[in-house]
């Protein structure tokens, strides 16, 4: 599972970034984040575009609450899909 890094780490990366860009490149700057040169593209690359990182990685949702609404949205579609399939079990082994 990828790792997820909080907004204010993500700032703080460009941040890091573009006030080094001088005498480091993308590469020097991702190592010594511990992140990697196209995660550090994409957020300075977004940085510019808007003025600050505000995507929250995988999914993109935007608040901890809407990632935990979706988790159990898509528990509640497999157990449906669960129970559909025993329903056809029964089904088929009652005639």
């Amino acid at each position: 599972m990828a790792k997820q890094h909080s907004i204010e780490f993500k700032n703080d990366a460009v941040q890091y970034y573009l006030d080094n860009q001088d005498h480091m490149n993308y590469r020097e700057a991702a190592k010594n984040l511990g992140i990697g040169v196209s995660t550090l593209q994409k957020w300075t690359k977004q940085f510019k575009e808007q003025g600050a990182v505000t995507g929250r990685g995988s999914g993109n949702y935007a608040s901890d609450k809407d990632k935990e609404i979706a988790r159990l949205k898509r528990e509640l579609r497999d157990a449906e899909g669960a129970i559909e399939v025993l329903k056809q079990a029964i089904n088929i082994l009652g005639k």
